[in-house]
């Protein structure tokens, strides 16, 4: 029967891929084409631009609106420069050649004669007697390669700039030499925390290491350390200046934004870019003047790859009806796709992989200094894709007009997104969604140590989605998270199974942070969903109703620290980041004021005492607390959230199909239906991904 099924979708696709190329004109490509040729099946072109270029030339003064179809023939397309597509492009799909593999890559290929073992040589000395004979090095200058990239701080509010050049082994990035191999160490005792962000003299901090492995690095200049340095949301990677041994302190060459700090479980570092430490598989190090990079013998090594490229693999500026489709975007050191100001473009079944910055962004055009005729974005869509192994986070969607509210319709749908900050640790989300009226739907999201989903804007819809084992190693972070802007609201969250959350720190699958509003959450269901699943933290508007709470030391947690804490009073006092935040966009006249009734009276009905917190027709199973009553001293209950009776809590299974196996439908004949008045059945088995044979 597996055959057969196989069999069965094989016949489909060809079907499906014969039917879309009908009528279209054909252009092909192969790694061992001509672009001199012709362009033809037994002439292919050799390159992605010259097709390109073949299109326009054939629609050049003429009216030719006819599709056309670039097929790639299998094969890994060494990507030098981004190429490029504007609004001269439009209705083209470009996709892999049946059952061929094409890979678009921003790496270079080391031979296996370039590999050279360390013994044996004048390098032999850099590294312990133990290791020398597992260490291996490629002469990168003699190949020639000399754009190593640079090392740059990277982490919450450092500006978003290339990696560095990358290594992958086996088709898998390494890391750089690092020390602990797969810890961190504590924060000893802060002797000077360093200067703060607003802090001219920008001075690194000094503190205490335990141990003695920092005295063998001959070179302290060139390490850096990475981590939590202050608060548990804030990671950040930072040059070292120098090490005292005598008195086993270490001094930062830059400062963190907030100072260093100890104490807390997350105030720990790790240090890498040791070349002495090159003393595990998939570690590697790059001696910059020499131009060697020397890496760990993996055990078995197929191949070994270098990224080069720093500027994305594709980039589209005001197209148009443009489909990719089954295409591998692989080891450049930015990001693999950006969009701009385009229209009904869609990436389609591609696997985004190996990244140094986030996969692919679609986003306005405005700000380019040459405009394309379609400055915002609009329907554009991510599609039955994959993405793991970015250094920033997933994808950034974007486009859409706050001044009018005018939705822009760009999607995410169907796509596994996971492990996604290999480099910047927080705040690059698997998707971080923007502008207005944008969709997130059927994904699933896992293995990040901070956000799924980083929201800001309007009107955004975000439905059946799994995410799970995100939040993994940061403190007050939220699965879905936005904040600080009562203007942004409209969005609608609902029948998504958010599960697995650590409870270690303070993590929860929706947070809205700072009198974060207007977000209506509806049908979810919230299993060991961290700390406590939902968090308002001020703010008004946000109604919950049909949501289901399972196996939870608390349900929902709201505060009033617009009111009770001094570090938020300022967010609304005169002048304030939330006076200035609704000002911007105008938010007592239309369309603001006619689209969100409540946000015109933002200032008249007291901003600080959180309303209209709706919580009703929920179901709570096995919760500790169903609402926090105390935090941190703080009032934080059900005096700030408008909580009705018609909400079930029970300890009891109340009729789960199956909860051992994490099937929380409920069976209809579940005695919820009837304690909990209108309770609607949660369509739990539509949540998360589906095979692309069942749309």
């Amino acid at each position: 029967m597996r055959n057969l099924s196989r069999r069965y979708y094989l016949f489909l696709f060809l079907l499906y891929f014969l039917g879309s190329c009908a009528g279209n004109n054909r252009v092909y490509v192969s790694v061992d084409g001509n672009d001199k040729g012709t362009g033809k099946r037994n002439d292919p072109f050799m390159t992605l631009e010259r097709a390109r270029d073949y299109i326009r030339e054939k629609r050049w003064g003429e009216t030719d609106d006819r599709p056309y179809t670039i097929l790639l023939r299998g094969g890994n397309y060494r990507i030098e420069r981004t190429i490029h597509f504007t609004d001269k492009d439009y209705n083209i799909t470009i996709q892999s050649f049946p059952d061929e593999k094409v890979t678009l890559t921003g790496s270079i290929l080391i031979a296996p004669e370039q590999i050279l073992p360390v013994a044996g040589t004048d390098k032999e000395e850099i590294f312990p007697e133990a290791n020398r004979n597992k260490v291996f090095m490629v002469r990168l200058k003699d190949l020639p390669i000399e754009d190593y990239g640079q090392l740059e701080p990277v982490g919450f509010g450092r500006p978003v700039t290339p990696a560095p050049m990358e290594l992958f082994i086996n088709g898998k990035p390494g890391h750089l030499s690092r020390w602990p191999n797969d810890s961190s160490v504590n924060i000893g005792k802060v002797i000077y925390s360093g200067s703060l962000a607003d802090d001219k003299r920008q001075e690194g901090a000094t503190f205490t290491y335990p141990g003695d492995r920092p005295y063998g690095w001959k070179h302290p200049e060139k390490v850096w350390i990475a981590g939590y340095f202050n608060h548990g949301w804030a990671d950040d990677a930072i040059r070292l200046a120098s090490i005292d041994s005598s008195k086993k302190a270490i001094t930062t060459f830059h400062p963190h934004r907030y100072g260093f700090g100890s104490g807390k479980p997350w105030n720990q570092w790790y240090a890498y870019n040791i070349v002495e430490e090159t003393d595990a598989p998939g570690e590697y190090c790059i001696d910059r003047e020499e131009g060697i990079l020397y890496f760990f013998d993996p055990g078995t090594l197929s191949t070994l790859e270098v990224s080069l490229l720093e500027e994305p693999i594709m980039e589209m500026l005001g197209a148009s009806d443009i489909t990719v489709k089954g295409i591998v975007f692989e080891n450049a050191r930015g990001s693999a796709a950006a969009l701009y100001g385009t229209g009904n473009c869609i990436f389609s079944g591609c696997i985004f992989r190996n990244l140094g910055s986030f996969a692919i962004s679609i986003e306005d055009a405005t700000g380019f200094s040459q405009q394309p005729q379609q400055a915002f974005s609009s329907n554009n869509g991510i599609v039955d894709c994959m993405i793991y192994e970015t250094g920033r986070g997933g994808i950034v969607l974007s486009g859409g007009d706050r001044n009018t509210l005018t939705p822009a319709r760009n999607y995410v749908h169907n796509c596994t997104i996971h492990d996604f900050n290999r480099i910047a640790k927080t705040y690059s989300a698997g998707i971080k969604i923007s502008g207005v009226g944008n969709q997130i739907i059927h994904n699933e999201i896992f293995n990040a140590p901070h956000v799924a989903i980083l929201l800001s804007g309007n009107d955004h819809l975000i439905e059946y989605n799994e995410i799970h084992h995100v939040c993994m190693e940061t403190d007050d972070a939220g699965a879905i998270y936005y904040g600080r802007n009562p203007s942004e609201r409209g969005h609608l969250v609902q029948y998504n199974f958010i599960h697995h959350l650590p409870e270690r720190y303070r993590t929860t699958a929706i947070y809205h942070d700072d009198a974060a509003c207007g977000m209506k959450v509806h049908g979810n269901v919230f299993y060991k969903a961290g700390a406590f699943p939902v968090l308002i933290g001020g703010g008004s508007d946000n109604p919950y109703t049909n949501n289901i709470f399972i196996d939870c030391p608390v349900g929902i947690k709201v505060d009033n620290r617009l009111q009770a804490f001094d570090w938020a009073k300022p967010m609304i006092a005169p002048g304030g980041i939330i006076e200035q935040r609704l000002n911007e966009i105008k938010f007592d006249r239309p369309p603001y004021c006619t689209n969100y009734p409540e946000l015109a009276k933002y200032w008249e009905e007291d901003p600080s005492f959180p309303k209209r917190n709706r919580v009703d027709r929920n179901l709570f199973v096995n919760v500790g607390q169903t609402v926090l009553k105390v935090d941190d001293g703080v009032n934080a209950d059900k005096q700030f959230l408008d909580f009705t009776t018609n909400n079930l809590i029970t300890r009891e299974d109340p009729g789960f199909i199956d909860k051992n196996r994490m099937n929380f439908k409920l069976t209809e004949t579940s005695a919820v239906f009837e304690k909990i008045r209108g309770f609607e059945a949660v369509p739990f088995e539509k949540m998360g991904t589906y095979a692309i044979g069942n749309k």
